[in-house]
């Protein structure tokens, strides 16, 4: 696959620093070198830059991942240690339809939007206008836009009933919006909700005892990198800990 005018490149110095950016006719100017970009159009991804001074520099085909981590943020994100697992708790896949309140920067929906294809749709419910323009802004730029539809604030529930394949909720009292998740989603169909705190959790456990959900776990996801030196390999000196809880649970029909 060639590098086409204004395709988004995942831009890769010799040191290993990163950068999401277009191809263009621009100069692209790091800490350490100044490269002209126009000189990888028509080449294949994977190819070799020189800068003015010689550095080398590397064009790498974006990954979701990359697309996650460059994304503009105004909001607090879910970062990809968690997102992947929601996916597969939520079972996210082509065709799917999948709901959720609290679009933030749209770090999950670009996810969701990208897991559900061509023929699925997510619907996002958020009230800050500002965070669905962020969010907007990104599905665009990495051409995900069409699978997006967005709505407003819930007002205790969601225009859908038993429509979705999945519900995931981030907002701050989720609680407040577990009997319109059980009214959106399909029978069977999984909910899932990011909790920050411990008390949030009890909260929604609590509420949860009330509604026709089964099957309810909470967890947490941490990860940790190594040192990628074959002589002397070691866990790196920081980890990535505690982000959030995670909450899993489905719907089942009323008794």
């Amino acid at each position: 696959m060639k590098v086409n005018p204004g395709d988004l490149i995942l831009f890769c110095t010799e040191e290993g620093r990163t950068y999401l950016i277009e191809a263009t006719a621009k100069k692209f100017q790091t800490h350490r070198d100044s490269f002209n970009l126009e000189e990888l159009i028509g080449k294949p991804y994977g190819s070799t830059i020189l800068g003015a001074k010689g550095t080398k520099a590397y064009a790498l085909k974006p990954t979701v991942y990359d697309y996650l981590m460059k994304l503009k943020r105004v909001t607090q994100i879910i970062y990809p240690k968690d997102i992947g697992y929601i996916l597969l708790r939520l079972d996210a896949g082509p065709g799917k339809t999948i709901l959720e309140c609290g679009t933030g920067s749209g770090s999950l929906l670009i996810a969701f939007a990208h897991a559900v294809g061509k023929d699925g749709r997510v619907i996002s419910y958020e009230k800050e206008k500002r965070f669905q323009e962020v969010a907007l802004e990104n599905l665009t730029r990495f051409g995900l836009a069409e699978r997006v539809i967005f709505k407003g604030e819930a007002q205790g529930s969601f225009d859908e009933k038993e429509e979705v394949d999945a519900v995931f909720l981030d907002l701050k009292t989720p609680w407040d919006l577990l009997k319109a998740a059980w009214q959106a989603l399909k029978p069977g169909c999984p909910l899932g909700v990011l909790l920050p705190t411990a008390n949030q959790v009890s909260e929604t456990l609590k509420a949860l005892e009330e509604l026709p959900f089964v099957n309810t776990e909470v967890l947490e996801i941490m990860l940790r990198f190594y040192k990628t030196n074959p002589e002397r390999l070691r866990p790196e000196d920081r980890m990535v800990a505690h982000t959030a809880y995670l909450l899993f649970s489905r719907k089942i029909k009323e008794a």
